[in-house]
């Protein structure tokens, strides 16, 4: 796909990347800290990647997760996988509190109220912090 945005990367907000993936920093005023991993190169489903490089995408999405916890202490943490409207391989990882605009129905759902107002962590610290994140993972 020569246009798909996830490949074409433009206007993000890069938390951290490596050879295989980057972590970007979604801009959203209802939900602060919400990321997305987005695995490198084209691909649709987990199943186009090889076991290791599943392994690899699973482990980011996990260490963006326990990052954000650590940073905002969510109620609770959604990890969605859909690409339904852009199909390349990226996953969802969005901070939920109980006073956000959409609890207890998904970001995507019809809103429920007016939400609270947070501040997401700054880019430097999410990136500290899910690298700190990476590195414990892969020391076991």
């Amino acid at each position: 796909m020569t246009d798909c945005p996830l490949c074409l990367a433009a206007d993000e907000t890069l938390v951290w990347r490596d050879g295989s993936c980057r972590v970007i920093l979604v801009s959203d005023a209802d939900y602060p800290g919400f990321c997305r991993v987005v695995w490198g190169h084209h691909a649709a489903e987990m199943t186009d990647l090889t076991p290791g490089e599943q392994r690899h995408l699973l482990n980011v999405v996990l260490a963006t997760e326990a990052a954000l916890r650590q940073l905002m202490r969510p109620d609770k943490i959604n990890l969605a996988s859909l690409g339904n409207m852009v199909p390349h391989l990226h996953w969802h990882v969005i901070p939920r509190f109980a006073d956000d605009t959409h609890f207890p129905q998904s970001v995507w759902s019809a809103p429920q109220r007016t939400g609270a107002r947070r501040a997401a962590p700054s880019v430097e610290a999410l990136a500290a912090t899910l690298v700190a994140m990476l590195t414990e993972q892969t020391a076991g």
